[in-house]
Order: C-alpha cells, then sequence, then structure tokens
C-alpha cells in the first residue's frame, strides 16, 4: 500500500468509525432526553416510545437493502447518502415542535443510519485485506461499542446543560464531520453488476416488523382485544410468513433460513437478542427511572448510567485476550449471559431509598456481561458459516440483532406500562375522590413510565400530592423488579442453551473430522 493509498485508506476508516460511533449513540442516548421530551410534549407513552422505537425500527428493517444498494449504486454513493439523510434527519429532530414530526424524523434518520452502517462497513472491506482487515475491523467494532456506551453519560451532559435539542445537534455536527472525511475516501470496487435488491424480502419482512412493534405498543392502550391490535397481529403474522415463503423461494434471498439450522449460527444469532432484554433496555428505560424515582437531573442521570456503559468499552479487550490464550468461545458467550443475569438478579434491590452506591454492582456486572459478548458475537457469527456464505451471515446476524433489539424495547416498555397500570388501579379511588375524572390509570402510567411523575402528582390536591408520589414510584418500582427477575431467567436460560447447542455441534464437527480423516 503506497502513500497515496495508505491517507485514502486512513479517511475511509475515520469515516466509518465517526458513522458507526454516532449511530448506537443515537438510540441510547435518546432515551436520556425521553423524560424532557415528554414534559415539553406531552405525549402518549406509544408516541413518545417510538421517538426509540421508529429509529431502531427502520435501522433493522432497511440494513439488508442498503447494503444491496450499496453494490449496485456504489459504497461511497450510499454511505454518503446516508450519512445526509441522517444529519437532515437529525436536523429536523432539533427543530421539531411536536412528537409526530420527532417520530418521524427519528424513524427517516434510521434508514439513513442504516445506509451508513452498510456502506461504511462494505468501504472497509474494500479498502484493506489480510491483517490490516481485522485490524479495521476491530476499530470499527469498538466505535460502536464506546458510542453504545458513551451515548447516555454525553446526552446526559448536554440535556442537563442545553436541553433535549442539543443531543440531536450533536448528531447533526458528528454526521457533517463524517460527510467532509468522506471528501478523501475513495471506493475501490464501486459496485458488483450481478447485484440486485431483494424486494419481494423487503417488501414483507419491513411492515411484517412494523406491525408487530405496534402491535405490541398498542396492546395495554387500546386492549389485547381491540380491533386495531388483532389486525396488526393477523397483518403481522401474515406477512412474517409470507416473508418466510418468498424467502425460500427465492434465487438470490436476503436472509437464508437454512443458516439458522445450524446449531452454533442460530444461538450466535439469539444471544444479542437476549442481551438485548437485559442491558439495551435498561440503557433505553432505566434513565426513565431515575428522573422519576430519584428525581435525578439529566447530567446525574448520564453519569450513573456510566456506571453500566463503562465496562461496555473495557470488556471486549479482556475476551478478545481470553480469546488469544486459548477461551473457549461457548463459555465466554455464557460467562457474559450470566453476569447480566446475576447483574439483573442484585439490581432488584434498586428503589428510590437504595443508594446508588449499593446498585453499583449490578450495573457494573450488567455493563461487563454486555462488553465481554461484544467482543466476541460479531466474528465467531460470520466464521460459524461456510467463507462464500460469510456477507449473508453478517446482514442476518446483524438484521436479527437490531430487529431483537426493537422488539426488546416494545415489550420492555409495554410490560413495564402494563405492570404498572395494574399497580395503580386498586388504589386510584384513594385519590380520584377531588378529580375523579383527571385520574385515568393508563394516562397516570404512561407519565409515570416516561419519568414524568410530577405530571400525574399534579393532578390531586397540594395536600395529597407527596402520599400519591411515593404510591405512584412505588408500584413503578415493583413492575421494575418483575421485570428484572424475567430478565435473569431469560438470560440464564439461553446461558445454559448456548453451553449445550454449541457443545452439539463442536462434538459433531469433530466427529465429522475423525471420520474423514480415517478415511483417508
Amino acid at each position: 500500500m503506497n502513500s497515496t493509498t495508505s491517507s485514502r485508506a486512513r479517511f475511509t476508516l475515520v469515516a466509518a468509525c465517526l458513522a458507526v460511533l454516532i449511530l448506537p449513540a443515537s438510540l441510547t442516548g435518546t432515551s436520556v432526553a425521553v423524560p424532557h421530551i415528554n414534559t415539553e410534549f406531552e405525549p402518549s407513552m406509544v408516541a413518545l416510545q417510538w421517538v426509540v422505537n421508529s429509529y431502531n425500527l427502520t435501522f433493522a428493517c432497511f440494513m439488508l437493502a442498503c447494503g444491496s444498494l450499496a453494490d449496485i449504486i456504489g459504497r461511497k454513493k450510499i454511505f454518503i447518502a446516508g450519512t445526509l439523510l441522517f444529519a437532515l434527519c437529525s436536523l429536523a429532530s432539533v427543530l421539531a415542535q411536536d412528537i409526530a414530526t420527532l417520530d418521524i424524523a427519528r424513524g427517516v434518520s434510521g434508514i439513513g443510519a442504516a445506509a451508513m452502517m452498510t456502506g461504511g462497513s462494505a468501504l472497509l472491506a474494500n479498502t484493506y485485506s489480510g491483517p490490516e482487515l481485522a485490524k479495521a475491523f476491530a476499530m470499527f467494532g469498538s466505535s460502536a461499542g464506546v458510542g453504545l456506551a458513551l451515548g447516555p453519560s454525553l446526552s446526559g451532559v448536554l440535556v442537563g446543560g442545553f436541553g433535549w435539542r442539543a443531543v440531536f445537534l450533536a448528531h447533526v455536527i458528528v454526521a457533517v464531520a463524517t460527510l467532509v472525511v468522506t471528501i478523501g475516501v475513495t471506493d475501490l470496487a464501486s459496485r458488483k453488476p450481478d447485484a440486485r435488491v431483494d424486494w419481494a424480502g423487503t417488501a414483507t419482512f419491513t411492515p411484517a416488523l412494523f406491525a408487530f412493534v405496534l402491535a405490541i405498543m398498542l396492546g395495554p392502550q387500546l386492549g389485547w382485544t381491540s380491533p386495531t391490535v388483532i389486525t396488526l397481529a393477523v397483518t403481522a403474522l401474515f406477512l412474517g410468513c409470507l416473508f418466510v415463503f418468498v424467502e425460500s423461494r427465492a434465487r438470490r434471498p436476503m436472509f437464508d433460513f437454512a443458516l439458522f439450522r445450524q446449531p452454533r449460527f442460530f444461538m450466535l444469532c439469539l444471544i444479542p437478542v437476549t442481551l438485548a432484554f437485559g442491558f439495551v433496555t435498561l440503557l433505553v428505560y432505566l434513565p426513565a427511572y431515575f428522573t422519576a424515582g430519584y428525581g435525578m437531573a439529566a447530567g446525574t442521570v448520564g453519569i450513573v448510567m456510566a456506571i453500566m456503559t463503562g465496562p461496555v468499552i473495557v470488556a471486549p479487550f479482556l475476551s478478545g485476550r481470553l480469546l488469544a490464550k486459548g477461551a473457549s468461545v461457548r463459555w465466554l458467550l455464557a460467562i457474559s449471559l450470566l453476569l447480566v443475569a446475576l447483574g439483573a438478579a442484585l439490581l432488584t434491590i434498586i428503589g428510590p431509598s437504595t443508594p446508588i452506591g449499593a446498585i453499583a454492582p449490578a450495573l457494573v456486572l450488567i455493563g461487563a456481561g454486555m462488553g465481554l459478548s461484544a467482543g466476541i458475537l460479531d466474528g465467531a457469527a460470520v466464521s460459524s458459516v461456510e467463507p462464500q456464505r460469510a456477507g449473508m451471515a453478517a446482514g442476518m446476524f446483524n438484521t436479527t440483532r437490531l430487529a431483537g433489539e426493537t422488539i426488546a424495547i416494545a415489550v420492555f416498555g409495554t410490560v413495564l406500562l402494563a405492570l404498572t397500570q395494574n399497580g395503580i388501579q386498586p388504589r386510584i379511588a384513594d385519590f380520584a375522590a377531588a378529580s375523579p375524572d383527571a385520574l385515568d390509570p393508563t394516562g397516570i402510567a404512561n407519565q409515570v413510565a416516561s419519568g414524568n411523575v410530577s405530571g400525574a402528582v399534579s393532578l390531586v390536591h397540594d395536600g395529597q400530592q407527596d402520599a400519591f408520589a411515593g404510591f405512584l414510584i412505588d408500584s413503578l418500582t415493583g413492575s421494575l423488579h418483575s421485570i428484572l427477575w424475567a430478565i435473569v431467567m431469560i438470560t440464564t436460560v439461553c446461558a445454559m442453551t448456548t453451553v449445550i447447542m454449541m457443545r452439539s455441534q463442536t462434538q459433531t464437527q469433530g466427529a465429522t473430522l475423525s471420520n474423514e480423516r480415517q478415511a483417508l
């Protein structure tokens, strides 16, 4: 690699790392801004959840389509187009005057994020080779981890100092900086002549996931037997089945379901979905709890969240060193899941009177579990299949991970809302004597679960406000405890399944090699 080529390669690496730094931060950092967005706009819980979910949903749905478009029209072009779209939508978020505009802007920015992610990784793959490629992707993955980890802390500082709009303004600034760096990027292999977009797969997968997530979110609001929820559920089921059908018949499917029949690859796709329930959901909803239960300012919330996100930066290096010394992938992944399970169990002591120092070990364990797996999963997933199918495996793995995060966030929010509502319902009459029409359990649960306890408390007379606030926070705390125990169970079961299923394939592969040697 001559000096000019080396310089161009560095521009490519910096641009890709900047992109992947801001994309996960846009998910986790926005969660810190949610209570303040709620205070300004006072939306429903569903509309408020879409500030986070619309971004993650479109990010997940358009990953594979953007990857195909990058092959058709060029990696650099799709990367620039995605970065520009992300910047414009982030600017629209800064200027939004209502929740609907903000939700739409966030959703469209997810499409830009998908183009940035796929275009950036494709540019790296075409710029580097051999050991340099491995180093480049290590930096690429580390940047993603840093963005995921620092998002809540940096957003807390921005929200505390300048308001929630500053979070999206920071996204604009980083996106513009990425565009400037991209000027020095050269696309060495701009397109593949035989590449094509799987439109049938995209047209069934995207609305199926959208309908499924929306049904989950609307269930507590409208009732699980309401015509809207049932229609969405039936639509999701029909389109999901249609997606499986068209992909099984497609000549070049974007999802080869045959890969899921390989136990190792299946588990490697299931683990990040499980971790989404145990880590990503807490990144999204713990800031609201700290605001509601502890009365923390945004800057303080960011500092506390750093206790959990800090280990995500450090732990991948530890897992890399352990692998280099011969540690087993399946045992490291199982341990990472058990760390999250243990952390969630310890976190069940959380409550308004619980010191932060007492819950700090739990936060550290959850972050360490996530970080330990982050240094392993991507490479293990791609290397678990035949080399000629590595590209498809990477696309399926990332799409499954992002879709899993979207579903996990929706499920967590829905369950939290439903449990809080159920906790409030029996005693709401004790506070409703003066204003019975104003105390709607669903509306109050919406406010409390999104961190706006003061908004709900303002609905009762002054003499009742302290007691009402304590009652609401206790209901929210009990709901969070129930979900944490569910996380303990889910992650523990996944850890045991990982050990069993990945061992099964390892033994099968070993027996196959032994038989081949005997035949020779």
